[in-house]
């Protein structure tokens, strides 16, 4: 068994299942095609997140599966979720279980939970926006907002639909900056562009963060050091530590 406070791994390859939101695919598929494990990637649905217990049911059933579609077992489920309003508070797995420590996708992105916070603490009200938020189709935008409003005319009528428009947008009041988690991926320019068009619309700041692929890279290599990583045994399950380093803890 992998000693959770050591950062060292076998020299021999790996067969990993990574279970993570679609949101983070193309993330995902680029450090695996790196990574001299064996990993097989699971997509969940995005948006589980705005469901806390949907997605612990969702993400537990995935990670009832042991062994590969040929019967062959992993060494471990890696779940590519920080805890993500304590929606995986609670979930285990037959099998060794890793997890990064982090508030959300963003910290996978950036690279570190020190990153994210610093980002956080100097840049209040910030909404992300990453190539797989983008074509969620979900990121606040003018098409978006263009989108909902045609669909409230034709449910509710013009009157009523102006009327949820501006309940709608309340929230935007919350935010300041649209910042762009920029990997150099495919598609980057336009993303970047896009992500700048909504900022304008909505009047807030932009601004392009460069991502850092280390801490993703590191999960599906097998380096899971203990500051980075929780590193559960078979049944442990995953429970919130509020101290401010620790993020999640075993039980």
């Amino acid at each position: 068994m992998i000693d959770k406070n050591s950062s060292q791994v076998a020299h021999s390859a790996k067969r990993l299942q990574l279970v993570v939101c679609k949101v983070l695919q193309r993330e995902a598929y680029f450090c695996a095609a790196r990574s001299p494990n064996v990993v097989d990637v699971v997509l969940m649905e995005q948006g589980l997140h705005d469901e806390p217990d949907r997605l612990r049911a969702e993400v537990q059933r995935a990670l009832q599966r042991t062994c590969d579609v040929q019967g062959r077992p992993y060494d471990a489920s890696l779940l590519g979720y920080g805890l993500c309003s304590n929606g995986i508070v609670g979930l285990s797995s037959k099998i060794l279980m890793v997890v990064p420590r982090g508030h959300d996708c963003i910290t996978l992105l950036l690279g570190s939970k020190d990153r994210y916070q610093e980002y956080f603490d100097s840049h209040r009200g910030v909404y992300w926006y990453s190539p797989g938020w983008i074509e969620s189709g979900k990121q606040p935008s003018k098409q978006r907002y263009e989108t909902l409003l045609a669909e409230y005319k034709s449910k509710y009528g013009d009157d009523n639909a102006q009327y949820l428009m501006e309940v709608e947008q309340t929230w935007i009041k919350e935010y300041n900056w649209a910042t762009y988690v920029d990997w150099g991926l495919t598609e980057s320019e336009e993303y970047r562009r896009f992500t700048a068009q909504c900022a304008e619309f909505l009047g807030w700041d932009y601004e392009q963060l460069k991502g850092d692929p280390g801490l993703m890279q590191r999960f599906v290599d097998g380096q899971w050091d203990s500051s980075e990583f929780l590193v559960l045994e078979p049944g442990e399950k995953i429970a919130e530590d509020l101290t401010e380093e620790g993020l999640m803890k075993a039980e």
